[in-house]
């Protein structure tokens, strides 16, 4: 993990995370964490939300 991934991650606002949280369940039939790490492993992703997807995956294991 590199220092912008780290600082991205920090910045990443809680509301921000419970928002994308419901919208991966929406998108992945109801679960957003297998949701979240596929969407993880494409490619291309820009480096923001990235962010905010590793953060909702960071929620729901420690849910």
């Amino acid at each position: 993990m590199g220092l912008f991934d780290w600082l991205g991650r920090a910045g990443v606002p809680p509301e921000a995370v419970r928002a994308e949280i419901w919208r991966l369940g929406v998108r992945h039939f109801g679960e957003p964490l297998r949701g979240a790490q596929e969407e993880l492993a494409s490619p291309g992703l820009d480096p923001g939300r990235t962010a905010l997807l590793r953060a909702c995956v960071a929620k729901l294991r420690a849910a």
